[in-house]
């Protein structure tokens, strides 16, 4: 290993050339650029073997890296926001096509008014598509995940792309020291690439044309939704032999901070859970057991292993920065709906913050709890179930 002080796209530069990706096709937008500049000049350098494709736009980046990995190439993009949102057919295509390849989404704010600024309005906009989703809190969770999304992906029990998250500026383009693994190591822990089929010269292979029977298309749908299901598994076997090699366990699809004796519990995801870990340090000190728990992956979503962790508590206040418009945040809906189909009661908290860049930290989560709990305490649940902080 060599330590080195990188920022969260770099990060991910150096998990791409690790992972001995061929093919990288992106167009230019904040804050993601410097991942696909920094892959280019590990390119002219000799650093890296990788063929850079042009485009002129990002659902040309992301047609381009679904036709290599169609041809069997492990296949990288990235982007941010607005070229998330141009891409989205593609997403969709993709995804029911089966064909395992990474994208990172720098998360940004969607105009107008614009803005480069980090919410998750564009990564929570992919939830339905059928990508894994996987959200990084540190710089080095950022290069450690990224690499392992190639080997998830292509596991036969997955063969689905998958989408790794970092918050704009707060990791994209902030300094920290990362530990990096020889190139080596990575080689022994990531095979060469597989999926179902591959396009060859000479081998005619038709994809996505209209098909005879409608339940060809429901079939599909519906496989891919299992597929997620099992990547679960994946997804936690992966963590662990990461684990094995590196020393850096992070729990799989959830994280949990001071949980044990918790009796509330912060849920959120990204970067701010750092703060989170921070505010229930500080509200321990005055009295209030809380605990954070780390939502890692957005998909497949962790229901069951969060209904584990929030059995038996007082409270949970899940800490959202996007909101359903017209209904709540994401994963405030994803947690409420799968609590209440097993029948679980806890009094649940959505508290919508950090929107557009909105600077949210610890002080702020630390007024969060003590309201929180106070409520709970005093009347036994909570009077309103969403609330936009802060309301100024």
């Amino acid at each position: 290993m060599v330590k080195l002080t990188l920022t969260g796209n770099y990060c991910v530069a150096h998990a791409v050339k690790l992972s001995r990706v061929k093919v990288v096709s992106a167009y230019p937008i904040t804050p993601q650029t410097t991942i696909v500049e920094k892959i280019s000049e590990m390119v002219d350098s000799g650093d890296a073997d990788i063929k850079m494709i042009r485009v002129e736009s990002e659902h040309s980046a992301l047609s381009a890296v679904y036709g290599a990995a169609t041809a069997g190439a492990r296949a990288f993009t990235a982007t941010s926001s607005h070229g998330l949102l141009y891409m989205h057919e593609m997403v969709w295509w993709a995804a029911q096509a089966r064909v395992p390849l990474v994208m990172a989404v720098v998360t940004r704010t969607i105009g107008p008014p614009w803005n480069i600024w980090t919410d998750h309005h564009d990564i929570m906009g992919q939830r339905d598509t059928g990508w894994l989703i996987a959200m990084a809190e540190t710089n080095q969770e950022v290069l450690d995940e990224t690499i392992k999304l190639f080997k998830i992906t292509e596991d036969p029990r997955v063969f689905l792309p998958g989408i790794i998250g970092l918050d704009a500026f707060i990791l994209s383009h902030t300094v920290e020291p990362v530990e990096v693994p020889e190139q080596e190591v990575v080689d022994s822990f990531l095979p060469e690439r597989r999926q179902p089929y591959t396009i060859r010269f000479g081998d005619p292979l038709v994809m996505g044309n209209i098909p005879s029977d409608l339940l060809v298309n429901a079939r599909m749908r519906w496989e891919v939704h299992k597929a997620l299901e099992s990547s679960a598994h994946v997804i936690d076997e992966v963590d662990r032999e990461w684990g094995k090699i590196t020393g850096r366990y992070y729990g799989g699809l959830v994280e949990c901070y001071r949980c044990d004796d918790a009796d509330f519990l912060f849920i959120g995801v990204g970067a701010w859970v750092g703060d989170m870990r921070l505010a229930v340090d500080k509200l321990r000190d005055v009295g209030y057991r809380f605990g954070a728990l780390k939502v890692r992956y957005i998909r497949p979503f962790p229901g069951a292993r969060i209904l584990e962790l929030v059995k038996g508590r007082k409270g949970v206040v899940v800490l959202d920065r996007s909101i359903s418009a017209g209904s709540a945040g994401p994963i405030f809906l994803d947690l409420a709906a799968y609590l209440q189909g097993k029948r679980v009661t806890v009094p649940i908290k959505d508290v919508v913050a950090g929107l557009a860049g909105f600077e949210v930290n610890y002080e702020d989560f630390v007024k969060i709890g003590e309201k929180f709990a106070g409520e709970v305490l005093e009347v036994g649940w909570v009077k309103d179930y969403l609330e936009f902080y802060p309301s100024r």
